[in-house]
């Protein structure tokens, strides 16, 4: 049975330093979970504690209500997975994935069988007698997956475990990854850097900085609906700009970015902590295909600094006004543009998000 997983405002000291400050969150049973945040933001510790390498400093971890903050971590029926894997190159691909049953004192028997299977799940069938030293990277990745499952724990952890892998075989093992937590229902929990894995694996996800945590919610909700200014330029590309309150109703909200242009977006598009009662100063985030080339509501006009053409998407950096906003076209047969040309560009409405200026 897989586990929920809860942080009880877990905070956790390496001397005088926050390695993570106040985290209290719930992973539900079978859910995958990411931890997503820059290097140094608290990610890994969080993750070590819940393993039981850390000891947190202040809070409890439960597994399904228990109290499991004193356990050590092989009393936690745990699986992980490191960044570099942590295999035994002198051992064979069989042994390797069986060395957890082996120390559980399975019989011999119950060992062939569950590695044999585990061995399935990762598409290893036939590479048992083999070396890890023999293996690419991306074999050796499902190795560790599979060593990790094969004891089949009520929690699966996994430490950026396709940052060693080229960019077509990170893609076709997060896949692999996402098929088998589905396929087993696992209550899996991510630790990544890497916002695309995130948004594309997680059922949620919690952004993290300098330990503390910044939000948490669907890859949806973090993409539309950043609290603040940290989420909206961490997760994918945004244009970010200051902005003057001019007029506040039940529905709309206008501003003036500058030189006079004005941009009405939706109210309900704000972040909660946000009060247009007292501030009047706004932070906007506009993602770059959420502005449209030609005419329509919120209408700008720019001289384009760089054009990109990627098959996909024509890419533009256009500077309009004050501002350089970053503007993603999805390629219809349209006409690409260069640098100098003049462009109409126009928001919708609901393209506008607005973030209050304190962080």
């Amino acid at each position: 049975m897989m586990k929920s997983v809860r942080l009880d405002h877990v905070t956790k000291m390496f001397g005088k330093s926050i390695g993570v400050h106040d985290v209290d969150i719930q992973i539900n049973s079978g859910e995958f979970f990411t931890f997503l945040g820059p290097s140094g933001c608290g990610k890994t510790t969080t993750l070590r504690i819940i393993a039981g390498f850390y000891f947190p400093t202040k809070g409890k971890v439960y597994f399904d209500g228990d109290d499991v903050t004193g356990l050590k971590p092989n009393k936690r029926n745990i699986g992980m997975v490191f960044q570099n894997y942590a295999l035994f190159p002198h051992m064979t691909v069989f042994e390797n994935i069986a060395f957890g049953l082996e120390v559980r004192k399975l019989s011999k028997r119950e060992i062939k069988e569950k590695v044999e299977r585990a061995q399935k799940f990762v598409r290893l069938e036939g590479y048992g007698d083999r070396k890890i030293t023999e293996l690419s990277g991306g074999q050796q990745q499902r190795v560790a997956l599979a060593r990790a499952l094969v004891i089949e724990p009520d929690i699966l952890l996994l430490d950026e475990p396709l940052s060693n892998l080229d960019a077509k075989l990170r893609d076709e093992t997060r896949v692999e990854i996402k098929r088998l937590q589905v396929e087993l229902g696992i209550t899996t929990i991510y630790v990544t850097h890497d916002q695309h894995e995130a948004m594309a694996m997680s059922d949620r996800i919690m952004v993290m900085n300098q330990g503390k945590i910044q939000q948490i919610g669907t890859p949806q909700e973090i993409y539309n609906k950043p609290v603040n200014h940290f989420v909206a330029s961490f997760i994918g590309e945004t244009n970010i700009i200051k902005a003057d309150v001019i007029k506040v109703t039940d529905t709309h909200i206008t501003v003036d970015i500058g030189q006079g242009t004005l941009l009405t977006g939706l109210r309900e598009n704000s972040s909660p902590q946000l009060d247009f009662e007292k501030e009047k100063q706004v932070i906007l985030s506009i993602r770059p295909e959420m502005i449209n080339a030609g005419e329509g509501t919120n209408p700008l006009e720019g001289i384009i600094q760089l054009s990109e053409f990627t098959g996909m998407s024509i890419n533009y950096l256009v500077k309009a006004g004050d501002h350089e906003l970053k503007v993603m076209i999805v390629n219809a047969g349209t006409e690409v543009l260069g640098r100098g040309d003049s462009i109409k560009l126009h928001i919708p409405e609901s393209g506008i998000y607005f973030m209050s200026e304190k962080r």
